[in-house]
């Protein structure tokens, strides 16, 4: 099973088909926020089209799973068609208990302590656009940045389950910036 990380698409419709590229042949996808608003601190981000975007979601075939960011509104729940989750998401895809959260309100120590305690192989949150994949203690911490606003090269990431592989993927070029085997 592979599984497509995705978060801080702030409305980009640019962002969001370069990520798709990538994460269009996964068989779950994890959005960890701030997937329609650009909010005030940001730019808009090129090809800023929420309502399009909102359509594009809509559409997509491949489940979605969503947890909503601090740039996330109330009303976005009225328009797309699948739950925002809050403040976190569990869920367990195959063998893989996973725990995705925008990333906003968890401290890493107690987003680790929360994983130890429920056993968590994979914790996820976005809201850096900064991406990040690294082994802490018993879980893996993973972050795919942002395709749309980032902070340095535009990313998202899959999880492959049964390689056991988390890869990040530059969603301009499509290659592959780091890999982790956990």
């Amino acid at each position: 099973m592979k599984i497509g990380i995705i978060s801080d698409t702030h409305g980009s419709v640019k962002g969001w088909e370069n990520a798709w590229k990538i994460i269009k042949d996964t068989d779950i996808i994890i959005h960890c926020g701030d997937i329609l608003n650009h909010g005030p601190g940001n730019p808009l981000p090129e090809g800023y089209s929420p309502k399009k975007l909102v359509e594009i979601l809509n559409g997509v075939k491949i489940p979605l799973l969503i947890v909503k960011g601090n740039c996330d509104s109330e009303v976005d729940q009225l328009f797309l068609d699948y739950p925002l989750s809050f403040p976190f998401l569990f869920s367990q895809i195959g063998q893989l208990r996973i725990l995705s959260s925008h990333g906003h309100i968890f401290k890493e120590e107690e987003w680790l302590s929360l994983g130890k305690k429920w056993k968590i192989d994979i914790l996820i949150s976005g809201h850096t656009h900064l991406w990040k994949v690294e082994k802490k203690e018993n879980a893996v911490i993973l972050n795919p940045g942002s395709p749309s606003l980032p902070k340095k090269e535009p990313t998202v990431a899959v999880v492959d389950e049964s390689l056991r592989k988390i890869e990040i993927f530059n969603v301009e070029t499509g290659k592959v910036i780091n890999s982790l085997l956990f």
